[in-house]
């Protein structure tokens, strides 16, 4: 089969499968499969597709229809800039958390900071390469999603130190600066997801119990521990939790709170300095 006939036979597949991106997610995967690109594809579109490059693609297509993330068939995602690997033990990153590492960036420089729930790592590494910090720390509960994070950080040369366990459970020092994108969303409203999300990626970094609040309240109430006196602890939260997170930071003792949106004009990020 010709290249361009391919490409179209994968785009008509996959509407029909009811994948939303079905033409761009067909030249996705006909790219990682072939390693060409977009202008290589319209100059020898005409050329046969070799048989052993046409069977990868179309085993791709068959996972992509039924509804297995592109990037999980990647196996990689960009994030500010960067190229992370990604599998199903992490959740892929998602542009709305660049905004809560730019924030980040605005103060991380020469400082100690912590990665509570680092998931791929997108964000400790993404600190560590962009911010100038003088530490970086990550911890998450999954080893799975923290070997995940150990690749990201070699591939990317990021020096960061990782540890396993609970939220604070395994961490002893005292960091200037904690981040956290924690599991956010209430349980009922997972089960709503669309497919590649509630089906695919890990539940454990979705489910944020039943009003979605959980992590938010273990970790303002036990970050005081680990942070410098003006210490800053940074959160992504959902578009409807600013206020609540809001009232969770202030009643830990934390002040100068800001919430900030994202590129959509939603509240996506809220910090705030222990006072």
């Amino acid at each position: 089969m010709r290249r361009a006939e391919a490409v179209r036979e994968a785009e008509r597949m996959l509407r029909e499968a009811g994948i939303t991106e079905a033409a761009l997610d067909a030249k996705y995967l006909f790219f990682h499969v072939t390693g060409l690109n977009q202008m290589e594809l319209l100059l020898y579109g005409q050329e046969e597709l070799e048989e052993v490059q046409y069977s990868r693609y179309q085993q791709l297509l068959v996972r992509r229809a039924a509804h297995e993330p592109l990037q999980y068939l990647t196996g990689e995602q960009e994030f500010m800039g960067l190229t992370f690997r990604v599998n199903p033990a992490v959740l892929i990153p998602r542009q709305d958390t660049e905004c809560l590492v730019e924030e980040v960036m605005k103060y991380a420089s020469g400082k100690r900071i912590l990665d509570v729930c680092t998931g791929s790592g997108c964000i400790a590494v993404s600190l560590a390469k962009l911010a100038k910090p003088e530490q970086v720390t990550a911890c998450d509960l999954s080893e799975a999603a923290l070997a995940v994070a150990r690749e990201n950080a070699k591939l990317l040369e990021a020096e960061i130190a990782f540890k396993q366990g609970d939220l604070f459970e395994p961490i002893e020092e005292i960091y200037d600066i904690i981040v956290s994108n924690p599991p956010y969303i209430c349980t009922a409203e997972v089960r709503r997801l669309m497919p590649e999300v509630r089906e695919h990626e890990p539940w454990m970094a979705l489910d944020g119990a039943e009003d979605g609040l959980t992590f938010y309240r273990r970790i303002t109430a036990e970050a005081r521990r680990y942070l410098k006196p003006q210490g800053m602890l940074f959160f992504e939260i959902g578009c409807e939790q600013a206020e609540a997170v809001h009232g969770l930071m202030q009643k830990q003792g934390f002040g100068n709170i800001v919430v900030k949106k994202d590129y959509a004009g939603l509240d996506r990020v809220v910090y705030g300095t222990l006072e």
